[in-house]
């Protein structure tokens, strides 16, 4: 591994593969690492974001088969950016079709962000298939965490340029409408509308995960890549509006169900996109978990000391099979 990050080298997948789910969606999935190891599932964030080749190099690829997908209307699933059928509950049942159809008896639950109240919800729904659960970052999908990263007193007093670049690009965004300005513009008719709404949320997005860094350069005169954008906050907009048909007390009520299921729930301390009082409050929520707050870190997955201790959370688990000695100090 290079020194200067704990990530796994890159590595191609082992097998790809389409599961057609119904309601007219198809699933992309590729299974990595091990095919002998210790089965895992990773649940990407967003909502709407689908997986990327980096996410496969927090997995040490001697150790662990690991299962990567993405969810319905993102990614490399079909049909990109529809909404119709797209629930949590179908999503949770989503999971369940693909262990079935791999053949994995049971998996260790690894999810980030979003993919964190996913997680709860489909290891509450089914408990007899899951070894255990990795949660970073979690979003409780309530009116809290919206506010929070929608609202001029939350995180825009933090990020306050960014928040003045959003508000300037959508104008109900000073106004406390951003949210329902975005649904709006991007399930709308409008090409254009729907275009300038999705770059200016993913620049904000941008500047609240890495607060002080130069942001990506937007997809300018890329149509296909603007069109991407598109149907990624499509996705995102639909779940966030409904409050990812969970709401906050959904996602504690998931917690609480889980009674006998070995937990880890790590998140950076300087996380400003889902803040630290989210994981000690399902901490409380979730019976025997452990937390680790990690010093330093944000909300990335690919921060060095984050990385470091999601990969260390993994070994554990590996080694051991629960996280009753971890340490998460």
């Amino acid at each position: 591994m290079p020194p200067d990050t704990p990530l796994f080298a890159p590595l191609p997948p082992l097998a790809q593969g389409v599961l057609d789910v119904g309601d007219g969606h198809r699933l992309y999935f590729e299974r990595c690492g091990h095919a002998e190891g210790l089965p895992v599932l990773f649940l990407h964030g967003g909502p709407g974001s689908g997986c990327s080749p980096r996410q496969r190099q927090l997995f040490d690829p001697a150790r662990f088969h690991v299962v990567l997908f993405d969810q319905r209307g993102c990614g490399r699933s079909t049909p990109r950016g529809d909404c119709h059928a797209n629930t949590t509950r179908e999503l949770v049942e989503d999971i369940e079709r693909l262990r079935l159809h791999l053949g994995i008896e049971r998996w260790l639950v690894f999810g980030g962000s979003w993919g964190a109240a996913l997680a709860l919800a489909y290891c509450s729904a089914h408990p007899q298939a899951c070894l255990g659960a990795i949660l970073r970052g979690s979003f409780l999908c309530g009116q809290a965490d919206l506010d929070w990263f929608f609202g001029a007193e939350g995180v825009g007093a933090i990020c306050a340029e960014a928040w003045s670049a959003l508000c300037a690009a959508l104008p109900e965004a000073a106004e406390g409408r951003a949210l329902a300005a975005l649904c709006a513009a991007l399930g709308g008719p409008d090409t254009q509308a729907a275009a300038r709404a999705a770059l200016a949320w993913a620049a904000w997005e941008n500047a609240v995960i890495a607060p002080g860094q130069a942001p990506p350069a937007p997809p300018a005169r890329d149509d296909a890549a603007i069109r991407a954008l598109i149907d990624k906050y499509r996705v995102q907009a639909h779940y966030l509006a409904h409050r990812c048909f969970l709401d906050e007390d959904g996602v504690l009520e998931a917690a609480r169900r889980i009674t006998a299921m070995p937990s880890a729930l790590i998140h950076g301390r300087l996380d400003l996109v889902c803040r630290a009082r989210n994981a000690l409050r399902l901490h409380r929520a979730l019976p025997g978990s452990r937390l680790r707050l990690v010093d330093g870190a944000g909300h990335s997955p690919f921060e060095p000391a984050m990385a470091a201790a999601l990969i260390g959370a993994l070994e554990h688990f590996a080694v051991h099979g629960d996280f009753s000695h971890w340490r998460a100090d």
